[in-house]
Parts: C-alpha cells; sequence; structure tokens
C-alpha cells in the first residue's frame, strides 16, 4: 500500500488525508498543535457568494465529505450579511470533533504535537520528515499544507506583535514549511500598499460577555450589526488577508456572526473603545487574546506549483491550503487539499495526475490564482470565491451558479462525478 504523509492538520490537511485515504493510500497526517483544524477552529463561514457554488462542484466530485459534515454541525444556514448571501455558519465546537471522528473512521493516523523540522531527500526526492521529537516519518508522496501564517517573527516584523492566537506559536513552536526545508524558493504575498503579508481579517469575542440583547440577536438570526460611532471608527480594510470584507459597512460597523463565539469581522478593534459601545461593555475576547491590538500575519510562504497541486523542484510533494497561493479561506482549502491528496496518490501510483478543468469554478480558480502570481499584481490581491476579485472574475465567466442539478449536470458532462470517491489502488 502506497504510503502519503500530510503536514498540517488545517482544513487543507484533513481534507487532503480525506482525499488520499479515499483513494486507497495509508495516509498518516501530522499536526503541530494538539488539535485540528487551525484557523477552522475560530472560522465558521460557508457557503456565502461564490462558494456555495464551489462547495456543490466538490460535492459533485465526490469530494465533498468537509463540507457536507459542515451542514450537519451548522449552528445557522441561508443567512445574510453586508456582501454576502446564503451563508453557512458551523459550530467551532461540534466541527472539529465531528472531523476528528470522520478520520478515525476512514484509519487516518493523526499524530499530534508533530512539528516537522527536518526532510531527508534522495535529490530531489523526499525519502522522510522528521519533527521536534525526533521521529521519523517515511512516505512515498508528501503534502504541504502547513500555511502560511506566522511565526511569531513575522507577525512581529510585519504586523503588532504576537497576539496570541489559535495558531498558539509560543506553545508548540512557529509554522515550519516543508517547501522550505527542500530549500525551495517560496513566494511572498503583499499588501496593496506594497507592504509583506496580510493580518487575519477577523477576531472573536466571548459571546456571553455582550449584552443579552446582543446575545438573543446572534442566537436568533445569526447575525447582528451594530453601527460605530463615528469617532471611534477603526479603518483596517487595507491590511485584511479577507478582501471580501474590505467594504466600508465593515468599517462603520462592527458585523458580528455566530459561530459559537461572537465573530467580529475585523482584524483587530482597540478593546477600551469596544467597550465604550452600547452591549459591549462588559467584552471580552477570546480569539486572538490581543485582539485589540493585533491579529495573526499570513501569506509568507507560498509554494511555486502546478494546476495539479505539485511543488515545483520537487518530485514527490504536493501543496494545499494557503502554501499553494493567494487563495484565502476554509472552502478555498479544502478544494486545494482534496485534489493534493488525490493526486499524491496518482502520483504514487504512476497515474497521471488529475488538473481540475477551468469550466468548473474550482479549477477556474487554481489556475486563476497561478497566472495571477506570476504578476506582480497579483501578488499584491488575495482571491476567494466569496467575494474581491476572484468572485466578479467567477460572475464575469458565468460560472457563479446556484442551481444544484445544473452543477452536477455540468460535472457529469466533464466525466468527472465521484472522481474522488474512486479507489486508485
Amino acid at each position: 500500500m502506497k504510503k502519503i504523509v500530510i503536514i498540517g492538520g488545517g482544513w487543507a490537511g484533513c481534507a487532503a488525508a480525506i482525499s488520499a485515504s479515499k483513494a486507497g493510500a495509508q495516509v498518516t497526517l501530522l499536526e503541530r498543535t494538539d488539535m485540528l483544524l487551525g484557523t477552522g477552529l475560530v472560522g465558521g463561514i460557508m457557503r456565502n457568494n461564490g462558494r456555495y457554488t464551489a462547495a456543490e462542484e466538490m460535492i459533485a466530485l465526490g469530494g465533498g465529505d468537509l463540507f457536507e459534515l459542515c451542514d450537519q454541525t451548522a449552528r445557522h444556514t441561508n443567512i445574510e450579511f453586508p456582501g454576502h448571501k446564503h451563508v453557512t455558519l458551523y459550530d467551532i465546537v461540534r466541527t472539529p470533533y465531528a472531523i476528528s471522528k470522520l478520520l478515525t473512521r476512514l484509519g487516518i493516523n493523526v499524530v499530534y504535537e508533530a512539528r516537522i523540522t527536518d526532510v531527508h531527500m534522495d535529490s530531489k526526492t523526499i525519502l522522510s520528515v522528521k519533527d521536534q521529537k525526533g521521529r521519523v516519518y517515511e512516505g512515498d508522496v508528501f503534502v504541504d499544507s502547513t500555511g502560511t501564517a506566522g511565526p511569531m517573527n513575522n507577525c512581529s516584523k510585519y504586523g503588532n506583535g504576537c497576539a496570541m492566537c489559535v495558531l498558539r506559536c509560543p506553545s508548540y513552536g512557529g509554522r515550519v514549511s516543508v517547501t522550505g526545508l527542500c530549500r525551495i524558493e517560496e513566494m511572498v504575498g503583499t499588501k496593496a500598499d506594497g507592504s509583506v503579508g496580510a493580518m487575519s481579517g477577523s477576531c472573536k469575542i466571548y459571546k456571553e460577555s455582550l449584552s443579552e440583547e446582543i446575545q438573543r440577536e446572534l442566537n436568533e438570526k445569526g447575525v447582528a450589526i451594530i453601527p460605530i460611532p463615528e469617532e471611534l471608527v477603526e479603518d483596517h480594510l487595507g491590511i485584511k488577508a479577507c478582501q471580501q470584507y474590505a467594504i466600508s459597512e465593515f468599517r462603520d460597523n462592527l458585523i458580528l456572526l455566530d459561530t459559537g463565539h461572537a465573530k467580529l469581522m475585523t482584524p483587530f478593534f482597540n478593546l477600551d473603545k469596544l467597550r465604550k459601545i452600547p452591549g459591549f461593555e462588559s467584552a471580552r475576547y477570546e480569539d486572538p487574546y490581543s485582539a485589540g491590538k493585533g491579529n495573526s500575519m499570513r501569506f509568507f510562504a507560498m509554494a511555486p506549483r502546478d494546476n495539479a497541486l505539485k511543488v515545483i523542484g520537487v518530485e514527490n510533494l504536493f501543496c494545499a491550503g494557503e502554501k499553494s497561493g493567494l487563495l484565502v479561506g476554509h472552502t478555498e482549502a479544502i478544494v486545494t487539499g482534496t485534489l493534493a491528496g488525490n493526486n499524491s496518490v496518482r502520483y504514487a501510483m504512476g497515474k497521471e495526475t488529475l488538473e481540475l478543468p477551468v469550466e468548473l469554478a474550482v479549477g477556474d480558480a487554481i489556475a486563476y490564482v497561478k497566472d495571477e502570481m506570476n504578476t506582480s499584481e497579483g501578488m499584491g490581491k488575495k482571491f476567494t470565491f466569496s467575494g474581491s476579485v476572484y468572485f466578479e472574475h467567477m460572475k464575469e465567466q458565468g460560472l457563479y451558479e446556484l442551481d444544484i442539478p445544473s452543477i452536477r449536470r455540468k460535472v457529469e458532462n466533464l466525466g468527472l462525478t465521484d472522481i474522488f470517491n474512486k479507489p486508485l489502488i
């Protein structure tokens, strides 16, 4: 049986593990911390705007396990907030547990506190990786889903210091890129003003620290929008990784989403100012703990790759999630993770790797972002199915589709129905 080793247990790594396992491989998933899902532990947003289309395409392709699971653990469905429609908010407590159970059921070996610090290579082929405890993991093919956020020195140099976020670098060590360990030069994203990196786009408030009125609105509607007094407005739109939320409504209002936390859609907001707003007098941040000052910095280490998500320069390494480029979001991570996991098995078996066709939004996004990243202008942008540059492109190309039977017919006509459910071994 072919051995696939996936490094990084966020959304992309979990998707890659599921995909490789369903393809028939023996899968080991290595996670730096003691919990799966990474930023998904404090995320919560699915199916907004073009992400609805992407999710349904992946379900038709046979790679919808995680989307269907999030539907099952949703706190709210089909809600709206500024610029975003037909949104699902998954529960940030129930969802990670459900994913862990799914991985166990599939026989995936998950190893926690496995921060990879070294690779053993023969020329351009990885033979094994080693973690900080000296444990060695051999494999036929590897998937780098280590992300691009942090570590602490980047958050200090390019942000406002370590904000003590859910990535927990002080406790478990900062992110280490497997691609970087292979001495492959990685790409670094920039903000609109040309400065390096981008800041995570939201912070989370302990919901019970808010007024009963705001709590009730969140519990019943899933969203609460509170105008900010003009003298307290903070403008963080230009620094956000999530440019789909970089519109004036997110500057002029406190937009809260109910994911279990009260998800505040701004990178940070001064706590003293926040507590001057009615209903927020006792507000307390849950993640990051220093959300009055800053948030985690991202997009420092993206791998050069082809549209099958194979890393250029290493024979048996694939990439997924933010590691695969300037794609922002959980849906985007699941899409790339599913493709990378499946292709890792194809490559191990000596089969031709799969590129998703541009007739589908999921294939078009992977190809479009790769092309955009070949330009200096493109490196200053962020791309997502849910808004900003790519969503506009998606609509222009006629790829934004909400009719599920129509999406399934398109996938069927391309001969790709259930392609990710078919064993390769």
